[in-house]
C-alpha cells in the first residue's frame, strides 16, 4: 500500500513538472508568435518609449493584452485564453526584467 502511495505521488510530481515546464513554453511561443514583431526584445517599435522591459506587474499586463491601446490591438479570450493571457505575462516578467 506505502509502495503504490509513493509511486502515485512521484507520478503526480513528474506530471506537474512537466506541466509546468509546457506552460512556460506556451508563454514563450505565444509571445513570439503574437508579439515579437512590435516588440522585439522586449522594446516597442511603436512606441519606442514604452518598451515593455522591466514591467513586473502580469495583471497589468493581462489587462494591456485584453483592452489594447496604445497601437496595440486587444486579444479577446477567443485569439488568447486566459490561462495563456497570464503564461504571456508570466514569460515577459521573467524573461525581460530590464
Amino acid at each position: 500500500m506505502k509502495r503504490r502511495i509513493l509511486m502515485a505521488t512521484v507520478v503526480a510530481s513528474i506530471s506537474m513538472m512537466s506541466f509546468a515546464s509546457f506552460a512556460a513554453e506556451t508563454g514563450e511561443t505565444i509571445f513570439k508568435a503574437k508579439c515579437s514583431s512590435c516588440h522585439p526584445d522586449g522594446g516597442n517599435i511603436i512606441k519606442p518609449g514604452e518598451s515593455i522591459k522591466g514591467i513586473k506587474d502580469t495583471k497589468k499586463i493581462t489587462k494591456k493584452i485584453r483592452k489594447g491601446g496604445g497601437g496595440m490591438p486587444a486579444f479577446d479570450a477567443k485569439t488568447v485564453s486566459d490561462a495563456d493571457a497570464k503564461s504571456v505575462a508570466d514569460y515577459i516578467v521573467k524573461t525581460f526584467k530590464k
